[in-house]
C-alpha cells in the first residue's frame, strides 16, 4: 500500500469516526414542514431609508421576540431577513389566529390629553378624521373626544400586569408601571388635566391603542393641580373579560412595534403531515440507495461493491454535516438528501469507465495503474460536473425562499461529501483492493479489467452519429415547440408561492367529494374557492385574499359535510410577496444561464459553452411544458428542481466536451465530427450508469414520497431523461454547427502544443471519418 493511499486510508476513517460520532450524539434541526408548526414572514413597513428599515427591523424583532416569549411557544424561531422583514417560526402551534392577532398588532399605546369632548352622534364620521395636530375619536360610552397631540408612547411602559379588582368593583384591570423618563412625562400629564375641575372633560387622559381609546380614566379630585400621579399608580379599566385584560397586558408589555408589520407569508403544517413526510423520504432514501448500490455492484463487482460501501459511508458524512453545522431539514432539503445519494455514484462511475477504457487499451498493465490513471483522467471532469452543480445550489440558497433555500445547502453538502467519497473514501478503498493479486489476476471479479456490456454493443456497432447534425437539431427544435404548445395552449398552473392567496389542504372524519365541498363552500360565502382532492381523500381548497378568521369560517363551513375537519397544510403568500417570488425564480434562470455559459466558456471552447447552455434551455422549456400538459402546479419546489435539472443537464455536458476536448488535443487532424462521435461513444457507458443510479432515487421518491414530493421527483425524472437525449443530441450537434462558422485550433487543456501527446488507438474508432 502506498504512502497516498495511506493517507487517503486514514483522512477518511478520521472523518466518517467523526461523523459518526455526531451522527450519535447531535439531533438534527427539523423545520416546520417536518414536525409541524406556523411559520410567518413579517414584513416592516414605513421606512424611508435603508438604514432606517434596518435599525426599525432590528427593534421590531425585539418585541416580537418578548410577545412571543409570553405566548409561552416552546423554541420559537425569530430572525431578520434582508433589511425589512422577520421570520417568525412557532413549532406546534397549529391555529395561527391567536398567535397572528397578538404578533401582528402594531400595538400603538399613546397617552393623550383631552381637549375637549362632543356628545355621541355627533359627526359620525369625525371617529377617523385627522387634524393637523389632533386626533377625533369615540371614547367607549360613543362620546368624540378632541385630542391633543401624543404626549407619551407605549414604549414608556415598563410592564403590565392583569388583576382582577373585587374589592374596588372595577373587575378586571390593567395595572402599568412606566420607565424612569416615561414616569414623568406621565405625571406631568395627569397633573395638567388635574388643573381642570372635576367633571370637566379636560381632567380626562385618553389612553390610545391603534387609534382607538380603549380608556378616558378621570384623574381622581385627590390630585392637585400640576402635582400628578405617580408613575406606578395607574390602572386601565374598560370591562374587560379576563382575557382581553391578560391580552391587552401582554400587548403593552411586549412594547409597541416601532413600524405596523404585515404578514405577507404564513404557512401551517399538521405534525402527521410532516411525520409521514420524514417516513417517506426514509423509506425512498433506504430502497434507493439499495437498488443503487446492487446496480453499480453488479456493472462494476467487486470495485461496485466497495463504491456502495462509499456511498454508505457518503450519507453518514453528509447527514454528519447536516447536523454538525446546525443546517434546517426542510422537506425540499430532505428530497435534496435522497437525491444527491443517486448523484454521489456519478463521480465512481466516471473513474471506473476510465479505468475500463485504460485496461482496453493496454491489456497488459496492471490493474492498479489502470486505476490510477482513471482517477487521474476523471478528475476534471468530476470537477467540472460538480462545481456547475455547485453553482444551481447557489442560486437556490442567494434567490430561493424559506425551504427551497434548505434544498440550495443540502444540495451543496451533498456534493461536496459526495467527492470526498469518491475521491478519497472509494479510492483508498479501491486501491487497496487493487494490490491483492487475486482481485488483480481475476478480471471477473474486480468489475473494471473487462468492458462492460454497453460499451461492447457500441463497440460492435458503432453508429455515425453526426454525419447530419442539423437533424438531431431538428428534432430537438419539434419536441421544444411541443412544449411552448403546452405552454401556450393548457398554460403554466403557477403556485400560490407565485401569485399570491391561500392554499389550505383539510382532512375530514368523513369523506367528501370535490362537487359537495365546493358546493358547501359556495353556500358559506367562499364561491370562488378552487376545491379539488389532494392525497388520501383530503380536500384542496385555494382562494384569493383570505384572513385566518375566514380560514377558520371555510374550515368550519366544510365541518358541515366532512365531520371533524383538520387542517393538514395552509399557506398564505401576499402578493406583493408572490410577485417578488416569481420575479425572483425568473432572475435565478436567467443567471443560471448566464453563469453556466460564463464557466464554460472559461473551462471549454464559446462554441461549447453554447451548445451546453443550448441544450440547457432545452431541458428547462421541456420540462415546464411537461408539467403545463400534466395541469401540475409550478411552485417554489419545483423551481428546486428545475434548478437541479439545469445543474445535471450542464453536468452531462460537461462530461461529454471534457472528453471531446481530450480527443481533439491527442488529434488535432481529426475531423471535429470524427472527435464528437468518438466521445459520446465513450462516454455513453458512464452516462448511462449514472442515469440509472439516480433514477432509482427518482423513482423511490415519487412512489413513496407522496403529495409533497410527487412533482418534485416527476420534474426531475423528465429532466434527466430529456437531459440525457440533449447533452448528446443538441449540445453536440450544436456545437458542431458553431464551429463551421470559426477556424479555431483544436483545445489543448493543461499543456503546450510541444507537450500534446501522439494519438492513441481506440476501440471505438474504426478509421472512418465524415
Amino acid at each position: 500500500m502506498t504512502r497516498a493511499t495511506t493517507v487517503r486510508a486514514v483522512l477518511a476513517a478520521a472523518v466518517l469516526l467523526v461523523s459518526v460520532f455526531i451522527t450519535l450524539t447531535m439531533s438534527p434541526r427539523l423545520g416546520l414542514d417536518l414536525q409541524g408548526g406556523t411559520r410567518m414572514v413579517l414584513q416592516a413597513k414605513d421606512s424611508a431609508t435603508v438604514e432606517a428599515n434596518r435599525e426599525t427591523t432590528d427593534r421590531t424583532l425585539e418585541v416580537l421576540r418578548q410577545r412571543i416569549d409570553s405566548l409561552g411557544v416552546a423554541e420559537p424561531v425569530l430572525t431578520r431577513s434582508g433589511e425589512d422583514r422577520i421570520i417568525v417560526e412557532l413549532p406546534d402551534v397549529q391555529d395561527p389566529r391567536q398567535a397572528a392577532a397578538v404578533i401582528g398588532r402594531t400595538a400603538q399605546l399613546s397617552f393623550h390629553a383631552v381637549q375637549g369632548a362632543m356628545p355621541p352622534g355627533t359627526d359620525p364620521e369625525a371617529g377617523s378624521e385627522k387634524r393637523t395636530d389632533r386626533l377625533v375619536l369615540p371614547d367607549e360610552q360613543g362620546t368624540q373626544l378632541d385630542l391633543g397631540p401624543a404626549r407619551l408612547s407605549g414604549a414608556g411602559v415598563k410592564d403590565a400586569t392583569a388583576s382582577f379588582e373585587a374589592q374596588q368593583a372595577a373587575g378586571w384591570t390593567v395595572k402599568l408601571d412606566f420607565h424612569k423618563d416615561a414616569g414623568k412625562d406621565w405625571t406631568k400629564l395627569t397633573g395638567e388635566a388635574a388643573c381642570h375641575p372635576a367633571g370637566d372633560e379636560r381632567r380626562r387622559v385618553a389612553i390610545v391603542l391603534d387609534e382607538k381609546v380603549i380608556s378616558s380614566p378621570q384623574v381622581d379630585p385627590s390630585v392637585g393641580c400640576q402635582a400628578g400621579l405617580p408613575s406606578g399608580g395607574t390602572q386601565i379599566t374598560g370591562s374587560f373579560s379576563a382575557k382581553e385584560a391578560r391580552d391587552l397586558a401582554l400587548l403593552i408589555k411586549g412594547g409597541a412595534l416601532p413600524v405596523p408589520v404585515e404578514i405577507v407569508e404564513q404557512r401551517t403544517v399538521g405534525p402527521t403531515l410532516g411525520a409521514a413526510a420524514i417516513d417517506a423520504s426514509a423509506q425512498a432514501a433506504l430502497i434507493g440507495a439499495a437498488l443503487t448500490a446492487l446496480f453499480i455492484t453488479i456493472v462494476y463487482r467487486l470495485f461496485g461493491a466497495l463504491a456502495a460501501v462509499a456511498l454508505a459511508a457518503y450519507g453518514v458524512i453528509s447527514y454528519a454535516a447536516l447536523v454538525g453545522l446546525g443546517v434546517t431539514l426542510t422537506l425540499p432539503g430532505l428530497a435534496g438528501f435522497v437525491l444527491a445519494i443517486g448523484m454521489a455514484v456519478d463521480a465512481n462511475v466516471l473513474v471506473f469507465e476510465r479505468a475500463r477504457e485504460e485496461c482496453q487499451d493496454r491489456p497488459s498493465r496492471s490493474l492498479r495503474s489502470a486505476l490510477t490513471t482513471g482517477f487521474q483522467k476523471a478528475f476534471s471532469a468530476v470537477a467540472d460536473s460538480n462545481i456547475t452543480t455547485l453553482l444551481a445550489a447557489g442560486l437556490l440558497f442567494f434567490l430561493g425562499s424559506g425551504p427551497v433555500k434548505g434544498f440550495g445547502v443540502t444540495l451543496a453538502i451533498g456534493v461536496i461529501a459526495s467527492m470526498f467519497s469518491a475521491l478519497v473514501i472509494a479510492r483508498a478503498l479501491t486501491e487497496i483492493a487493487a494490490g491483492s493479486r487475486f482481485v488483480s489476476d481475476y478480471r471477473g471479479v474486480n468489475g473494471i479489467a473487462r468492458p462492460g456490456s454497453v460499451r461492447t454493443w457500441l463497440t460492435r456497432k458503432d453508429p455515425q452519429l453526426f454525419r447530419k447534425p442539423v437533424q438531431w437539431l431538428v428534432i430537438s427544435t419539434a419536441l421544444v415547440a411541443v412544449a411552448v404548445a403546452g405552454i401556450v395552449v393548457r398554460g403554466v398552473d403557477l403556485g400560490v408561492e407565485f401569485t399570491g392567496g391561500r392554499l389550505v389542504e383539510y382532512s375530514t372524519s368523513r369523506p367528501v367529494d370535490v362537487e359537495t365541498a365546493r358546493s358547501t363552500l359556495a353556500e358559506a360565502g367562499f364561491g370562488d374557492a378552487e376545491v379539488t382532492t389532494a392525497g388520501d381523500g383530503d380536500i384542496s381548497v385555494r382562494t384569493g385574499k383570505l384572513d385566518n378568521d375566514g380560514e377558520y369560517a371555510l374550515r368550519t363551513a366544510l365541518a358541515t359535510e366532512g365531520g371533524e375537519t383538520t387542517k393538514v397544510r395552509d399557506e398564505l403568500i401576499g402578493p406583493s410577496l408572490g410577485d417578488e417570488l416569481r420575479r425572483n425564480a425568473l432572475i435565478a434562470l436567467a443567471v443560471a444561464v448566464f453563469v453556466q455559459l460564463a464557466y464554460l466558456a472559461v473551462r471549454f471552447r464559446w462554441t461549447f459553452a453554447v451548445g451546453s447552455v443550448a441544450a440547457m434551455v432545452h431541458d428547462v422549456i421541456i420540462v415546464v411544458g411537461a408539467f403545463a400538459w400534466l395541469g401540475r402546479p409550478v411552485d417554489g419546489i419545483f423551481l428546486a428542481a428545475l434548478l437541479t435539472v439545469i445543474g445535471y443537464s450542464v453536468n452531462d455536458s460537461v462530461v461529454v466536451f471534457d472528453r471531446v476536448r481530450e480527443l481533439w488535443a491527442g488529434d488535432r487532424k481529426a475531423p471535429l465530427a470524427t472527435i464528437a462521435r468518438r466521445a459520446v461513444l465513450q462516454t455513453v457507458p458512464r452516462t448511462v450508469n449514472t442515469g440509472m443510479g439516480a433514477l432509482f432515487i427518482l423513482v423511490a421518491l415519487a412512489v413513496l414520497g407522496g403529495d409533497s414530493l410527487t412533482d418534485f421527483a416527476l420534474a426531475l425524472l423528465i429532466g434527466i431523461c430529456v437531459g440525457t437525449w440533449s447533452s448528446v443530441f443538441t449540445a453536440v450537434p450544436g456545437a458542431l454547427v458553431l464551429e463551421r462558422t470559426t477556424s479555431a485550433p483544436p483545445p489543448v487543456p493543461g499543456r503546450s502544443a510541444k507537450r500534446a501527446r501522439a494519438p492513441r488507438r481506440d476501440p471505438l474508432d474504426n478509421g472512418a471519418r465524415v
